[in-house]
């Protein structure tokens, strides 16, 4: 810190009001300015996939628009790549954008642990494992602070629901807490330099997590050492003087001076220290010297084209092969010369992104129906077969099955609408609509050559997957999903990605099934540290695909491997007839009388 920004100089020029008013924000995205000491206002903005940047009249719900920018796979996509260069190089993209609008302080990524495939906001997060989170996160982050810009990964800590997420009280262990909640965060700080943390609106154990003495100064500011900023989720400070005496640096977003009035208060009446709230406005000023570069860099700008290749490219890393089968020979990849058919609503109103706070207005977005024909030029046309969200069309189905008889192969568009995924609501369970099943099985009558492009940003449940010999798992695949798709599809790309979730048979067969959500005031989390993986290899229950698990055009062979004190070590070899990219996972875990403790790394090797 520069001796112009240490406390004792600026601060002690301050008056004990312009003090509390730096603790809370002048508006829905910006803080208070100081101008007779040079302190600027500070800009925010969502963005864990694309920077959501407000002008006008802001909000915190993705209800009103924003200006254009790019919209990269969501986070739940991203992590199926395995790959932090480049998680690296999508976050220094999104810092270029936030910095050219901008922005200030990119409230991304998202870390919390998903812990139920059902958790409406589970495409906002990496992982069931919080050392894959973790380590794809610090990237991230990087990416994003090397351009001037500062990160902020949330929600800060054990936000796994979005039923009562506001006042629910999240109850769980101590070792839960630790293994499974926190760790993704604090390799995120640790490894990623993180500016800045933003903390969630629930209760851990019976205190708000923005008022948490055990979280944000026993292990945030003691243990982990972490001299950062720290800010609420909008509209969640409860107590302006209790958050600052844990050191929470900034109430957002701006509430009038209601805040202001009772931080000075609780000086005045001595609840509140004068060198607790010093120090936050301390902290305040350290992230705008930290943010100094960004705002004298605006002018260096981004180019639109090269981040549209970029998603592209994130998209294509990101799909999951999930099944490859046919007769006599698996379906993928397809030849140029396929009459393919392209049926089902997503294939022109594609599913591309969640719904809330992430939403991003991208600055172009592509539609399978638009872009099929650049890769397959005898493909014999589309059909909508249902409308998402509505009841069965019998026109429409029988316009789509009309198509499928005439074509060698079915391209069918399937997966959950935007409804079933968005913040503030969980899904009641993991089913895909039944009229989209049900245009499934009838195609399957009379062309059984059906390849599923899949749409979601969580596990679903797949029982149907017998009538089809292909799942492409295109995910929530940002707005040049449908080339990255249509690239994998034939065989321009090897895919090689790689599922950062476990898909159960049944959702009856999650851990945290029939108490999740938490319907009352307490989210019991009486699985402990046994969620995804680590439940289903403990209680050896079978998957449908297990964490990790991800299909090819290639193949690989492992060999010599070779562990001693300081790690592992072994070869691997591209044994198939095309050039792929493999992720090598290794998982080496200690067997206790509680159950398996597990971690691991994955290397991305092309």
């Amino acid at each position: 810190m520069t001796t112009e920004w240490k406390h004792g100089n600026i601060i002690s020029r301050m008056s004990l009001e312009e003090k509390a008013a730096l603790l809370n924000g002048a508006s829905e995205w910006t803080t208070r300015e100081i101008r007779r000491l040079g302190i600027e206002a500070l800009v925010f903005s969502d963005g864990p996939n694309g920077v959501r940047r407000q002008r006008g009249k802001g909000d915190h719900l993705g209800l009103n628009a924003s200006v254009p920018a790019t919209c990269f796979p969501a986070l739940s996509a991203l992590a199926c790549s395995w790959d932090e260069a480049l998680l690296y190089r999508v976050g220094q993209a999104l810092g270029e954008e936030a910095r050219t609008l901008g922005v200030d302080v990119l409230l991304g990524p998202g870390l919390n642990i998903r812990r139920n495939p059902a958790g409406g906001r589970n495409f906002e997060y990496f992982s069931e494992d919080p050392f894959l989170s973790g380590k794809e996160a610090a990237a991230f982050i990087r990416g994003i602070q090397s351009t001037g810009i500062s990160a902020c990964p949330k929600h800060f800590a054990v936000n796994s629901q979005e039923l009562h997420r506001m006042t629910v009280d999240s109850v769980l262990d101590e070792r839960a807490l630790r293994e499974l909640y926190l760790t993704g965060f604090e390799i995120a700080l640790k490894e990623g330099g993180a500016h800045a943390i933003m903390t969630s609106y629930n209760k851990v154990n019976g205190s708000y997590a923005n008022e948490n003495t055990h979280l944000l100064l026993e292990i945030l500011r003691k243990e982990w050492k972490y001299d950062g900023f720290v800010v609420t989720d909008w509209g969640g400070c409860n107590d302006p003087a209790k958050g600052a005496a844990c050191r929470s640096d900034l109430s957002m977003p701006g509430a009038g001076y209601v805040p202001v009035h009772e931080i000075v208060q609780a000086v005045l009446d001595s609840r509140l220290p004068m060198e607790a709230l010093e120090q936050c406005v301390e902290d305040t000023l350290e992230l705008q010297r930290k943010t100094a570069p960004g705002r004298k860099n605006r002018a260096a700008g981004y180019d639109p084209e090269k981040h549209h290749i970029l998603a592209r490219k994130t998209a294509a890393q990101s799909v999951v092969l999930l099944k490859n089968q046919g007769k006599p020979s698996r379906l993928l990849p397809l030849s140029e010369n396929t009459r393919a058919a392209l049926i089902g609503a997503f294939g022109s109103s594609p599913r591309y992104q969640g719904a809330g706070s992430s939403a991003i207005n991208p600055s172009r977005l592509e539609s399978l129906s638009q872009v099929i024909g650049n890769y397959l030029p005898r493909y014999t046309g589309y059909a909508a077969g249902y409308t998402p969200g509505r009841k069965r069309d019998p026109a429409k189905e029988r316009k789509a099955l009309s198509l499928a008889e005439k074509s060698e192969l079915i391209l069918y568009c399937m997966g959950l609408d935007e409804c079933s995924e968005l913040e503030g609501r969980d899904r009641k369970n993991l089913a895909i609509p039944e009229e989209q099943i049900l245009l499934l099985q009838k195609l399957y009558e009379v062309n059984p050559n059906i390849v599923v492009l899949l749409s979601a940003g969580a596990a679903v449940d797949l029982w149907w997957e017998n009538y089809c010999s292909g799942i492409v798992y295109g995910q929530l695949g940002g707005q040049a999903g449908a080339s990255a798709v249509l690239e994998i599809l034939l065989g321009k790309i090897c895919p090689s990605g790689r599922l950062s979730e476990t898909w159960p048979l049944r959702y009856e067969d999650t851990p945290s099934y029939g108490y999740f959500p938490g319907p009352e005031r307490t989210a019991e989390y009486r699985e402990s540290i046994f969620v995804g993986y680590r439940y289903y290899h403990s209680a050896q229950i079978r998957v449908r695909y297990p964490f990790g698990y991800g299909l090819s055009y290639t193949s690989f062979s492992y060999s010599d491997l070779k562990t001693d004190d300081r790690g592992m070590s072994f070869e691997i070899r591209n044994t198939g007839d095309r050039d792929g990219a493999e992720v090598a996972q290794l998982y080496v875990g200690i067997k206790k009388k509680q159950g398996l403790s597990s971690r691991q790394g994955a290397e991305r090797l092309s």
